[in-house]
């Protein structure tokens, strides 16, 4: 390392160390919220959803329809009651919804008719209200497909054919890289990248606010000779190396701990990581030079959070997003790396799977450096 990045570097380290602030959010921060927020998710899976029956056939049909749904992992039948006692128990919160079970219910099926199942779910939440309708229709389907097909064979048509006659059609359904279709291995790597990203941020822009805040601008430039490039990557050096450990830290001990796969290449994935960290330390730096408190600085950054979170096409298609948002969206760093990021840790794809996308990220890279050197610029012939 150069003399002046060196020196830099420990600058850097030993401005932090007189930072409580700053200490808190770039050494206890990104540890705890990666396992906080991945604790939430540690289940991945929602289990055992209440649910209420009305059953007003009482036949063995509807009794074995109420067995089998309750012994899916999914659903809980917490009760078997009226329609209104149902819907009250749902209104309180008790319960996310319930199933009616119509009269002659277990006759229709028999008789080859046309049997309905009404299920009423809350979907006021998502997830529940999703999760017990896919488990109840699978069960409905089954059950009622197997009522038919002894029906049939009763009547002198044979196995094959009586299957074929009760289901000429059947899925198979074949779930790829998220095989138990689960919400926390789709949502913790993102999350993860997401704590990296806003981390650093906090920190660096900051730590840059700070030196504007109390006037060392000028030190920060003498230590760097007046270098522009040796300011910008001299005091980034500290961030690089830091939440470098981070990535490496969340692959391992993280990934273990959560059960959460990756099936990339390690290597491709160091290298997508290192851009993204590039591209966010002139970003970061260039935020705090636009701000003289870092109160001020860190809170429009913590604010950011979210926000940010939403329109990275991670949680909601990008394409879906209004046009001025999808801009936005394209001048992030984590837009890409989210997608790069994701691809080779749960799908196994390589760079050249997402060379375009691998191109917007290191055009962001360049795009930051630029104007961040362009702001450093104008900020020390201010102060000299």
């Amino acid at each position: 390392m150069p003399p002046l990045r060196h020196s830099l570097l420990l600058r850097e380290v030993q401005r932090i160390a007189k930072d409580h602030s700053l200490l808190l959010t770039l050494l206890i921060a990104p540890l705890l919220y990666a396992f906080f927020y991945g604790s939430i998710y540690s289940y991945k899976t929602e289990e055992e959803v209440p649910i209420c029956v009305v059953d007003d056939d009482h036949s063995g049909l509807s009794r074995l329809l109420v067995q089998q749904i309750n012994n899916t992992q999914m659903v809980h039948v917490a009760a078997v009651t009226s329609l209104d006692a149902a819907k009250e128990s749902m209104y309180r919160g008790e319960t996310q919804g319930f199933l009616y079970l119509q009269k002659d219910l277990e006759k229709k099926v028999l008789s080859l008719q046309q049997a309905d199942m009404v299920l009423a779910v809350n979907a006021a939440r998502f997830l529940p209200s999703s999760d017990v309708m896919g488990t109840i229709t699978q069960v409905g389907l089954t059950v009622g497909a197997g009522v038919r097909l002894q029906y049939l064979q009763k009547k002198g048509m044979n196995s094959e054919a009586a299957m074929q006659e009760v289901m000429p059609i059947k899925p198979d359904f074949h779930p790829l890289f998220n095989t138990r279709v689960d919400y926390g291995t789709f949502l913790i790597p993102g999350l993860l990248a997401m704590i990296l990203q806003q981390t650093l941020l906090l920190g660096l822009s900051g730590g840059t606010a700070a030196e504007r805040q109390q006037n060392t601008i000028g030190q920060w430039a003498r230590a760097a000779g007046n270098h522009l490039s040796a300011a910008l990557w001299g005091k980034g050096a500290f961030y690089f190396i830091l939440f470098a450990v981070y990535a490496f830290f969340f692959l391992t001990v993280n990934f273990g701990i959560l059960d959460i796969p990756l099936r990339g290449n390690v290597w491709e994935l160091a290298l997508v990581t290192a851009i993204f960290l590039l591209s966010l330390i002139p970003m970061g730096i260039f935020i705090g030079l636009c701000f003289r408190s870092q109160l001020l600085c860190t809170q429009i950054m913590a604010f950011s959070t979210y926000p940010i979170f939403l329109i990275t096409g991670y949680s909601w298609p990008i394409q879906q997003l209004p046009e001025p948002l999808k801009l936005l969206s394209a001048t992030l760093p984590i837009t890409p790396f989210i997608s790069l990021y994701q691809g080779i840790t749960q799908q196994g794809a390589g760079i050249t799977d997402r060379m375009p996308v691998m191109l917007h990220l290191c055009a962001l890279w360049l795009g930051y450096t630029l104007i961040c050197l362009l702001r450093m610029k104008r900020t020390f012939r201010n102060i000299a």
